[in-house]
């Protein structure tokens, strides 16, 4: 069977599929090509990581297409469902960026919570001849210790973006549908480990209640997960980080309670319109932004490919 890796692979990668039986392709075809390109060498299997688009349109044109592997934690539930319908399997690599995109949660909330996003545009600007202002007006930042961290949806990343708040003395709840009480192992590096309770609340109470918010789903069947309602409830100068799928949040309503002073700062790797993020949302002072970077660490990539490789192998033989 042949696989078309179209985002990349390493030599690691490579040689798993080969042990398992596998011919792999690394040509780099565009986006435009690729159904032509997997309809014309026949390929099986399809691995992506970002760059590459599953679309309805793609699993349409591409009948050899038997299985297609992405390497990221969210999928459109949508997608997944169409490909079923077509008699192709969508696998991703679930667990293993959830790591890498809670740290970068966190890098988040640490930039949003000091300002250090706004800082780091206009010290090089401004910091030999305005020094002192710029001292004064990033001197009122924020400490996450004690503050209530709400995690909505509690898939692989949303639990390590738990785990990483609760060793910070945060108070962590989560709403995921689910309002039963859920523990916690956190592991430390000399071996030791405790168990921690973790309260679950309905969504509109982790609303009112959090001083920092974090998204952990895939896009929804509704347009927009939070929009200008879910804004009113609130607490005032709450701070929002969203790695997981763009067009969860409004980014329309966003911005009116950033400006609004509603939201002390938004945290974003993803966004409704990628490649090519709203102007007004890329220049806004209170969001600090990575471009769609969750997943892409070292580490995650490599164990990103394992799983995939595994998944892959076990439908397929």
């Amino acid at each position: 069977m042949k696989v078309l890796a179209n985002d990349g692979i390493s030599a690691n990668g490579i040689q798993l599929l080969e042990q398992n039986g596998f011919e792999v392709i690394t040509t780099k075809v565009a986006q435009e090509q690729v159904a032509a390109y997997i309809n014309k060498n026949e390929i099986d299997v399809l691995f992506v990581r970002t760059a590459t688009k599953i679309s309805t349109e793609l699993l349409d044109d591409c009948p050899s297409l038997k299985v297609i592997g992405i390497a990221e934690e969210a999928i459109d539930n949508k997608i997944i469902d169409y490909a079923k319908s077509k008699g192709k399997t969508i696998v991703n690599a679930s667990d293993s960026s959830a790591v890498a995109m809670a740290e970068l949660v966190f890098a988040h909330l640490f930039s949003g919570a000091r300002f250090l996003h706004d800082a780091n545009r206009n010290m090089p600007l401004e910091g030999d001849s305005n020094f002192n202002s710029l001292k004064k007006a990033y001197s009122s930042g924020i400490e996450l210790r004690g503050k209530t961290l709400g995690i909505i949806g509690f898939t692989a990343s949303g639990i390590e973006v738990a785990k990483i708040g609760l060793a910070l003395g945060m108070h962590v709840i989560v709403a995921d549908g689910s309002t039963e009480e859920t523990e916690i192992e956190l592991n430390f590096y000399n071996g030791k480990s405790v168990i921690v309770k973790v309260e679950k609340v309905e969504l509109n109470q982790l609303l009112r209640h959090s001083d920092f918010i974090t998204i952990h789903l895939p896009a929804s069947e509704k347009k927009y997960l939070i929009s200008e309602p879910e804004f009113k409830l609130m607490k005032d100068n709450v701070g929002i980080v969203n790695v997981s799928q763009g067009g969860i949040i409004n980014e329309v309503a966003l911005l009116k309670a950033l400006d609004d002073n509603k939201v002390l700062f938004a945290g974003l790797d993803v966004f409704e319109e990628q490649p090519t993020p709203a102007v007004q949302v890329l220049m806004h002072p209170k969001v600090s932004l990575t471009p769609h970077i969750g997943s892409t660490t070292v580490e995650t990539q490599q164990r990103m490919e394992i799983e995939l490789v595994q998944k892959v192998a076990q439908l397929l033989k």
